[in-house]
């Protein structure tokens, strides 16, 4: 499994507790179970390897990381999608954008650049051409606001 696979896993568990309301470690430990996981795999290609250490690292953390900070990285949202309510926004896009701002603030070894081709690339690979582009710009813009208040 590459980070990229690992990250596509972080939104569908992501995006999962949004139904549930499981815990972060809950939802984690269900959907990686060995049993249900290999299940998943004739679904999506993403559940065709199991994450090794790394990548299980890398999932707790965003995991978790996005189901503590849901209020802050929807305020970023909502600052940055100008005339859209983050309730109307897909709770896919919606996602998506949470993991990658996440990632931009709190995951070091990301570059900005790679958390948000990424998002766009899952967007666009779940969501279509036009999710992609509205979660380009609007993590574009995120991207500048934080380099404008870095340079102040």
């Amino acid at each position: 499994m590459t980070r990229a696979n690992a990250r596509e896993l972080a939104v569908h568990l992501i995006y999962g507790r949004e139904f549930t309301k499981e815990e972060p470690q809950q939802v984690i430990e269900t959907r990686l179970n060995k049993e249900y996981y290999s299940l998943l795999s004739a679904e999506n290609h993403v559940y065709a390897d199991r994450p090794n250490n790394v990548q299980r690292a890398y999932i707790d953390l965003v995991v978790d990381g996005v189901s503590n900070r849901l209020d802050e990285l929807n305020g970023y949202i909502q600052k940055y999608s100008i005339d859209w309510d983050v309730n109307r926004i897909s709770r896919l896009a919606r996602t998506i954008m949470q993991l990658a701002i996440f990632e931009i603030l709190y995951v070091e070894d990301i570059p900005t650049g790679v958390a948000v081709s990424e998002a766009v690339r899952i967007a666009k690979l779940y969501d279509g051409d036009d999710a992609g582009a509205f979660i380009n710009g609007i993590l574009g813009s995120f991207v500048r606001g934080l380099d404008s208040e870095v340079k102040v």
